[in-house]
């Protein structure tokens, strides 16, 4: 029938993805034979499957080379959702630029290659944004908050030497205004499955003062209905997306997060689409919706494969 489908996690990661239970479900109910597997698993024949859907392998930052490679045998053999060149483009937070240069509204952010001089990249980021009373320092390719820190403006050389740090274990990273509308209002997660808007949810700010980082749980989150200037931010970054990628049909699922400027207009903060979680305990239909497009999009395969097409 063509409706076997791979849900992909690892395991250390499947024990904090609380989409899974909901999503397994939810495509049995559709008819789906969904199976849980890890992309890790050296004995799954993924050719098997009719589609396989990246959901929580996020061990992957660790093993990134390993991960895209597997990725990429994936695809020869089945269809990968969402597809390699999307996963190649999101890996890496560079892909802002490329919203930006499309016109999207997006965190104003600077970019510091290996071999660049740390202070004086910190220095002239500093000086484009004067008003930048702090600042976040992250790599460009990682999962949840990893090696995410937060510092004053006067703790430039604290700053410049954690970006010396990020760069000398061969990390890109990626310079921010820290905006404190965040820690008022949070920032805003809008789902969508199919290029259509499903839900929203409010996460609370993770990154604290003292330059920790709060755990991710799910006590950081609560449900939020996106405002009209939201959704329009989140729609113009998924069609930018998908321009850039000259992708022929909407992305099967994405997260935009959102947070609010100075003046209090939206802007995205990460596009996340390859494995995000999607927030499924916050929207009871959520999962249902979910596998209907899942559901559709594995009919789409089965019809192509039938006809001969790629």
């Amino acid at each position: 029938m063509g409706n076997h489908l791979a849900l992909v996690t690892d395991e250390t990661s499947l024990v904090i993805d609380y989409d899974m239970p909901l999503l397994l479900e939810a495509c049995q109910a559709a008819g789906i034979r969904a199976e849980i597997c890890s992309w890790r698993d050296p004995d799954i024949a993924w050719d098997r499957f009719d589609a396989v859907l990246l959901r929580s392998p996020w061990s992957y930052v660790e093993s990134l080379k390993e991960f895209v490679e597997w990725c990429e045998y994936v695809t020869d053999v089945t269809y990968l959702f969402n597809p390699l060149p999307v996963v190649r483009w999101n890996l890496d937070k560079h892909y802002l630029a490329d919203l930006a240069e499309a016109g999207v509204p997006v965190v104003p952010s600077g970019f510091v290659a290996p071999g660049t001089d740390p202070e004086a990249a910190l220095r002239s980021f500093l000086d484009r944004h004067a008003g930048a009373r702090e600042i976040v320092v992250k790599p460009t390719i990682g999962a949840y908050s990893r090696d995410v820190q937060r510092f004053s403006r006067s703790s430039r050389a604290e700053a410049a030497a954690y970006v010396a740090k990020l760069l000398d274990q061969g990390s890109h990273v990626i310079l921010q205004p820290y905006l404190d509308s965040i820690d008022r209002h949070g920032e805003t997660d809008l789902i969508h499955f199919g290029g259509v808007y499903s839900h929203a949810i409010r996460k609370r700010a993770l990154l604290l003062s003292d330059g920790t980082v709060d755990e991710p749980t799910q006590e950081a989150r609560t449900a939020r209905d996106a405002a009209e200037d939201e959704r329009a931010v989140a729609a113009a970054a998924l069609d930018a997306a998908t321009a850039h990628l000259e992708l022929r049909e909407p992305l099967l699922y994405s997260r935009v997060d959102l947070i609010r400027d100075d003046d209090g207009q939206p802007l995205v903060l990460e596009l996340e689409l390859c494995e995000p979680s999607l927030s499924m305990p916050f929207s009871e239909p959520s999962a249902t919706r979910f596998a209907q497009v899942i559901s559709a999009r594995l009919e789409e395969i089965a019809h192509h494969r039938k006809n001969g097409q790629s």
